[in-house]
């Protein structure tokens, strides 16, 4: 399937960079967003790039980050190239740290297993992690580190992403959108607030509201919100250069002495409120992490919906209908895999073969264990 003119639904990181792809490609675009590009969970995330840090084991979802990591740097360059806007790409490595025993030894199985399969991952003692990182607490027994993982600012990606994408001619429209439209079985538009826009094509691309636009084929209960609360903190000059982790949390510090601490994980519906109870969980890890972060001044707090599915892989490439495409279910590794979920979804627009098998990351996976 060849296609010239594209509606996407959603303006967060992935919209906009899937807008970009098609607009270089010539492929005419238009940008559904009920507010403001990227106000929802592309603004709220830390911008971490960690696919060794939240991998589990290797298998098809680890490769996808892993290619999509790899094309972070030259997708800085580009952007600072069309918009002027340096999205703060900034290589400053991964690490892990373990407070028992047992936590030491699930270190200790994921870097046998990553440097198995030729990926980067240095196991430090507590004087080794504390050379590396003086404030980590001296309670850390051990920790992995991660050289190649890495982040983004991104609440400037997604700046950018919809910057280009607009500067290469896609349109941006602000609405509520009730439905794809429907004709001889194949999506050929959407319902843009009662009045009907034709394309091509249609791309669902909402986040956490991707099942609740009619026709897009994805239950509501298979993709879900996540809600995930955030603080930010402030020091005068960065006392931390690594993201530091643990089992209860991380920390994400940004060059100019901001640190972002994070992150809740609980299902609460589309409720955005941020509770006395997530904040004290995130600061006590926070502090556990790096002491001297107990006089740091909390700035900001928020709260933002991550798309959970039951399975934690995102929903990628062609939908239900001939005409309708999904990139949605992203969880907590939309910023990382922005980058290659364009790539791959503007392949299927254009009709060419992916470069990455998608079978595992089809839609349907779902249909023979929907959740009760």
């Amino acid at each position: 399937m060849s296609v010239t003119d594209v509606i996407i639904v959603g303006g967060g990181v992935m919209g906009c960079g899937i807008a970009l792809r098609l607009r270089q490609a010539g492929v005419k675009v238009t940008v559904l967003e009920r507010s403001i590009p990227g106000a929802e969970a592309s603004s709220a995330a830390a911008g971490i790039l960690g696919p060794q840090m939240e991998a589990e084991g290797p298998g098809p979802f680890l490769e996808l980050c892993l290619r999509s990591r790899a094309l972070y740097a030259g997708l800085a360059s580009e952007l600072r190239e069309l918009t002027g806007v340096d999205i703060a790409y900034l290589p400053c490595g991964v690490l892990k740290a373990a407070f028992t025993e047992g936590e030491v030894h699930h270190l200790e199985a994921a870097a046998a297993w990553q440097r198995a399969i030729g990926l980067r991952a240095e196991l430090l003692d507590n004087a080794q992690a504390r050379e590396v990182e003086p404030q980590l607490s001296p309670l850390v027994l051990a920790a992995l580190r991660f050289p190649d993982d890495h982040q983004v600012d991104n609440r400037l990606l997604v700046r950018a992403l919809s910057m280009a994408a607009a500067r290469v001619g896609a349109t941006f429209r602000s609405g509520y959108v009730r439905g794809v439209i429907e004709e001889r079985g194949r999506a050929v538009g959407v319902d843009l607030d009662g009045e009907p826009l034709r394309a091509d094509a249609v791309v669902i691309a909402a986040g956490s509201w991707s099942g609740l636009v009619q026709g897009s084929a994805l239950d509501p209960r298979i993709v879900r919100p996540a809600r995930g609360q955030m603080v930010q903190l402030q020091t005068r000059l960065p006392v931390i250069t690594h993201i530091l982790t643990s089992e209860k949390g991380y920390l994400v510090p940004r060059t100019d002495g901001r640190l972002i601490a994070g992150s809740t994980m609980e299902f609460a519906g589309f409720d955005k409120q941020v509770t006395a109870e997530g904040l004290a969980r995130i600061l006590a890890m926070a502090v556990e992490l790096c002491p001297t972060l107990g006089h740091a001044s909390v700035t900001e707090s928020w709260a933002g919906f991550r798309p959970y599915t039951e399975d934690r892989l995102p929903i990628l490439g062609p939908g239900p209908l001939p005409g309708l495409f999904l990139a949605t279910g992203h969880f907590r590794n939309g910023i990382l895999l922005a980058p290659l979920t364009a790539k791959l979804v503007t392949q299927c627009l254009l009709g060419e073969r992916p470069s990455v098998d998608l079978t595992p990351f089809r839609y349907d996976r779902f249909s023979a264990r929907a959740p009760a």
